[in-house]
């Protein structure tokens, strides 16, 4: 019997990776936030590998500490065999006697992207990387939202068990590790203790609630002083009489334009504090227009994670922020 299951899984393996119309996608592997760049080592060494560098190492915003939008590593063309095609986020950079950029899915296994640029010489492919160097950002980190979201989906809490996401008509792709914090039909806390390494005293949070529009020009001046109020009322220190969160006054939280569901929105990161106390760490907002319904949405995400990079789990809460659908 173990030999026939045997010849099985041989068998199996071998039809996976035939190029007939048997062949089976491999998964894909890699972690969030990584990118594989495929090129000569001397181009990585010069300027293309410096421009690239350069570009996904920009530091993200609102961490604590320094840590890059997109880690990088570098494979020679000759090198990218076939255990290296199943990373997920690749670029492809190299020579050619026509530019030319693009993007694929699921080459070589799934989920997969894959971003093309060639050019005729170095010169060439750092104009064209410089050209297109904030769409390819964009394109991997929505392509590792997707991907994560897709990951929560499989585990997903029911919208309907929530009185403030029922009130509010709101849904959200959130992993079933966060617990209830509070649930006041008007204000919605979750949280998600971590378990590994150093972080495991720390956690992800969740805010979901609602505000009246009253002036969609002033939406983005606002948003530190709405926090800032639901932080008092809802979000207290160990000492609720003095103790509550707020946004951290040493740092000037960024804001931006962006869509989600499809909707006017501002994405937010910063820093939060307790005032009075020594609790700290970043934050997200995505403060979403609702018109039809004459109110502002509003989804925040908080690390509280003391002594480790924060980046993994800010995004997390970026995915499911970013899951946002109103109805």
């Amino acid at each position: 019997m173990k030999k026939i299951f045997s010849i099985f899984v041989i068998t199996l393996l071998i039809v996976s990776c035939t190029g007939n119309d048997k062949f089976v996608m491999r998964t894909s592997i890699g972690k969030v936030n990584k990118v594989m760049v495929v090129t000569k080592s001397s181009d990585w060494t010069g300027d293309v590998g410096k421009e690239i560098r350069n570009a996904f190492g920009e530091l993200m915003v609102g961490l604590p500490q320094p840590e890059p939008i997109l880690s990088v590593s570098q494979v020679a063309p000759n090198g990218f065999g076939s255990m290296m095609k199943v990373g997920r986020n690749i670029l492809v950079i190299g020579e050619s006697d026509k530019e030319s950029f693009s993007v694929k899915h699921n080459v070589y296994a799934k989920p997969q992207t894959i971003v093309y640029i060639y050019a005729k010489d170095d010169a060439g492919m750092v104009k064209m990387f410089q050209k297109h160097k904030k769409e390819i950002i964009d394109i991997f980190i929505e392509s590792d939202i997707k991907m994560t979201q897709s990951v929560f989906e499989n585990t997903k809490l029911d919208d309907s068990k929530f009185k403030t996401l029922q009130n509010l008509g709101v849904s959200f792709t959130i992993h079933d590790k966060f617990r209830t914090v509070e649930d006041t039909g008007e204000f919605l806390w979750l949280r998600h203790h971590l378990t590994s390494g150093i972080a495991k005293t720390g956690s992800n949070n969740i805010l979901i609630y609602s505000v009246p529009l009253e002036d969609e020009t002033t939406v983005a001046d606002s948003i530190v002083s709405v926090r800032n109020r639901i932080g008092k009322k809802y979000i207290p220190g160990s000492d609720p009489e003095t103790m509550h969160m707020i946004t951290e006054e040493a740092y000037t939280p960024h804001t931006f334009k962006t869509k989600v569901d499809g909707k006017n929105a501002f994405e937010t990161r910063g820093k939060w504090e307790v005032k009075n106390d020594f609790m700290a760490g970043p934050f997200v907002n995505y403060t979403v227009v609702d018109k039809k319904n004459n109110r502002l949405v509003i989804f925040e995400g908080f690390t509280y994670a003391p002594s480790v990079n924060k980046r993994a789990f800010l995004f997390e809460l970026e995915a499911i922020g970013r899951s946002m659908k109103i109805k």
